[in-house]
Order: structure tokens, then C-alpha cells, then sequence
């Protein structure tokens, strides 16, 4: 069947509610098994190990998430051009971010990587223990997060922010922040942006949690342009913002068909 038959079918219609269901409560069920764990080892683990275990742990919780998607949910990821990065030692890795999905993608193919969060995610139910474990960062305290962010790339991660600060409202790219160029700037790591697509906008600003996804979905990663670390703030946060836009398509990602690995 093509994507045009499927779109009009009752029971594929059905099949992507049952999905949405499975996919929503697969990462409910990884998050809370490992939340409790999370809350014990904080305090008992050194910081090194606590960090270690954590993000390991994330990783491969976030690999059995995508393994349920891809079998049971229609979902295809292409996310192998990630795999160079392994090895390259510390970067400020800077990514769009259309979806929810966004952090799952990414950090379930850098085990060292360290998220920029906000405060309200590092406080919630399903991902704030895990979070702390790891040493994520929050967002909230802008002095804070750049001497976070220079202690965790000092030590070898790869720093994941979204210089959108939230989730894409308009295509390619909202106005960026600039939260990457000070980091950036403090630190003297390169940027290296990731371009992240999807067939459609699921989970993403405007797409309520429970409204049902359309399958098959697709989506890739690739690996954008790495800037050098910038002397001028502002014109380093104007420089990213236009090469998003032009990197990215102009369309929503509806429109976006990107080929992908099954």
C-alpha cells in the first residue's frame, strides 16, 4: 500500500492509535522501572560513577524505546551518522528540535552525552531522576549552566542544546538563543549542529500528546556544519540561526520525506 492508501484506512487508522498507545507507554514503563534505581544511586554513587551509570543507563533505555518503535510502531530512524562522533572527544552538539523525540534520537547513539534541560523536565516524575543521576543540566540559571557545561566538556562529553530553547513553532527554525554561542564562547569547544528531519510533526509545539501519530514515520539525523568557537556573541547566534534555515527544509516537516534505513 502506498502512504496515500494507508492514510484513509479504518484499520490503519485504528493500528496508528494502538501505536501511540504502545509508544507512549513502552518509554512510561523504561522511565519508571529505572526512576526508583535513579533516587537510590544518587546519593549512595560518587559523583563519576553516579554520572557514568546514569548515563549509560539512559542510553540504553533510550535504544530499547526506539528498538519498540521501529517493530511495533511503524517508525523508521536513519541515526548512523551519529555514530562519527563517538570518538571526537568534547563538543557542543546543536541541534533543531521539531519534536519530543528529539533527545531520545540523539543520546540513544552518544553514551557520554550531557543535555541542556529545563527545570521543569529535571523536576519531572518520568525523567528528573534519571536526569540528576547523570548530571544533566538545567537551563534556568544562566551562569550556572555555562560553568556546568565547561565541567562536563572538560571531561570529554558531548553537550546536547536546542539554541530554539523549545520546540520548533515555525519551519525550519525559530529565532535562536544565545545560550550556545556564550558556551561556546566560555569554553572554546566547537558547535557542531545537527539537522534533525521527520516525515511529520509528531510531538512536536503543536501537536497535542495523545492526538494519534500518522505512520509510517520517518526521520534522520544528520551531521550539519562545525563552527569554530566564536569571539562575537551575537553574530555567532545570527550566523547559526541562517545556517539552520538554510540547511533545514523551508517546509514543514509534512512535506519533508527524507530516505531513511528501516
Amino acid at each position: 500500500m502506498t502512504e496515500q492508501q494507508y492514510a484513509g484506512n479504518p484499520l490503519w487508522i485504528a493500528y496508528e492509535y494502538i501505536a501511540m498507545v504502545v509508544g507512549l507507554s513502552s518509554l512510561a514503563i523504561i522511565c519508571l522501572g529505572w526512576m526508583p534505581f535513579a533516587l537510590i544511586f544518587k546519593p549512595l554513587l560518587s559523583r563519576e560513577r553516579g554520572q557514568r551509570w546514569g548515563r549509560y543507563m539512559i542510553t540504553d533505555g533510550f535504544q530499547t524505546y526506539i528498538n519498540v518503535l521501529r517493530r511495533f510502531c511503524a517508525c523508521r530512524f536513519d541515526l548512523s551518522e551519529l555514530d562519527q562522533l563517538r570518538d571526537q572527544g568534547p563538543l557542543i552538539l546543536a541541534a533543531n528540535h521539531p519534536s519530543l523525540l528529539d533527545v531520545v534520537l540523539v543520546v540513544s547513539r552518544l553514551p557520554n552525552a550531557v543535555c541542556v534541560m529545563k527545570a521543569a523536565l529535571m523536576d519531572n516524575i518520568l525523567f528528573g531522576a534519571a536526569a540528576r543521576l547523570a548530571r544533566y543540566i538545567r537551563n534556568n540559571a544562566p551562569l550556572e549552566m555555562i560553568l556546568s557545561a565547561r565541567e562536563e566538556l572538560r571531561g570529554g562529553a558531548h553537550l546536547l542544546i536546542f539554541p530554539e530553547g523549545t520546540r520548533t513553532e515555525r519551519f525550519p527554525v525559530d529565532a535562536c538563543t544565545p545560550s550556545t554561542a556564550l558556551i561556546a564562547g566560555r569554553t572554546k569547544i566547537p558547535v557542531q549542529t545537527l539537522l534533525i528531519e521527520y516525515s511529520a510533526p509528531y510531538l512536536g509545539k503543536a501537536w497535542p500528546l495523545f492526538k494519534r501519530p500518522h505512520l509510517p514515520l520517518t526521520c534522520r539525523v544528520r551531521l550539519g556544519r562545525r563552527f569554530p568557537p566564536p569571539d562575537d556573541i551575537a553574530a555567532f547566534t545570527r550566523e547559526l540561526e541562517a545556517y539552520f534555515r538554510e540547511a533545514l527544509p523551508a517546509a514543514t516537516p509534512a512535506a519533508t520525506s527524507p530516505a531513511v534505513a528501516a
